[in-house]
């Protein structure tokens, strides 16, 4: 599975794919140079319980590590698991 960050100047969002076919995306707003909010997930129901929106929110975490980005996570499904998973907690806005 491909996944991609693709962006422009107020939103962004990381889309996975296969076989050319979209699997999910994780949309986000850039709050400001150093701060985004996750927003949205949505995954393909052809690709539902392969954990795609995991993959999604690790690739975005990856990309706030590089750029020292903090993550606000409004979308119920990041925010889920942020709460869950400490190895990324990290990044998280306090």
């Amino acid at each position: 599975m491909e996944i991609k960050i693709i962006e422009d100047q107020t939103k962004g969002f990381a889309v996975a794919k296969e076989n050319e076919e979209i699997a999910g995306k994780m949309t986000y707003s850039i709050a400001s140079a150093n701060f985004i909010i996750i927003d949205h997930t949505e995954v393909n129901p052809l690709f539902k319980g392969k954990g795609v929106g995991k993959q999604l929110l690790y690739k975005i975490v990856e990309m706030a590590r590089e750029r020292n980005i903090k993550i606000l996570p409004l979308c119920s499904f990041a925010k889920a698991m942020f709460e869950k998973l400490t190895d990324i907690q990290d990044v998280l806005k306090g």
